[in-house]
């Protein structure tokens, strides 16, 4: 069986640099998308009251959180500084769910005005999904040990690791999924960048 945690990968010379670089790109990436989904909804919010205002506030904030835990696990390696890159993960992946939880539901109460309700299930399911699988990654990981794994020729992760990265997996592609639905929302509108000068200075 070969190694499939992508953790444990990035921790060998020279996937290590690669790995934490494309990391922060997408940590990067992921925040600015996040604060783009939060003005829209901002906007739709202002025409129709469908929302609590705080509601979003609070997704947006639990969504960042999430990417700074990326950052963290982009940082730290795990093999060198074991626990930083663990809270980080676990921010990460259960900041990640919760944030698309909340966008669900968010979804569903803007429907069917601002969304359809095909887009609605379907963001539902993967909320779901990676619910249904983060919860199985922790338990697998606390039973496979921390640090355990090291990246020497003809090792092999026991079950419990292996079962950790499938699920880990698992809810990776189901952040990229997600946010790969928000492309219709985004083509709806334009986002401008206005500048604006002081006399005070």
């Amino acid at each position: 069986m070969s190694r499939i945690n992508k953790s444990d990968t990035g921790t060998c010379i020279p996937e290590s640099g690669l790995f934490g670089f494309m990391i922060s790109v997408s940590a990067m990436l992921g925040a600015a998308t996040m604060y783009v989904r939060y003005k829209i909804v901002l906007v739709q919010n202002s025409r129709s009251a469908f929302l609590c205002r705080y509601f979003n506030i609070m997704s947006l904030v639990i969504g960042v959180i999430g990417c700074i835990g990326m950052g963290i696990v982009a940082s730290f390696q795990e093999t060198s500084v074991t626990k930083v890159h663990d809270i980080g993960a676990l921010l990460a992946f259960i900041f990640g769910v919760l944030y698309i939880s909340l966008q669900s539901i968010i979804s569903y109460k803007s429907c069917p005005e601002w969304n359809r309700r095909g887009t609605c299930c379907i963001r539902m399911f993967i909320s779901l999904l990676s619910i249904l699988a983060v919860f199985p990654m922790i338990i697998c990981a606390s039973f496979a040990g921390i640090g355990t794994f090291k990246c020497e020729p003809g090792e092999e992760p026991s079950p419990y690791r292996q079962a950790s990265a499938v699920c880990e997996w698992i809810v990776a592609f189901g952040f990229v999924t997600y946010f790969l639905t928000f492309i219709k929302d985004f083509q709806a509108i334009t986002l401008t960048i206005s500048t604006e000068l002081h006399d005070d200075f």
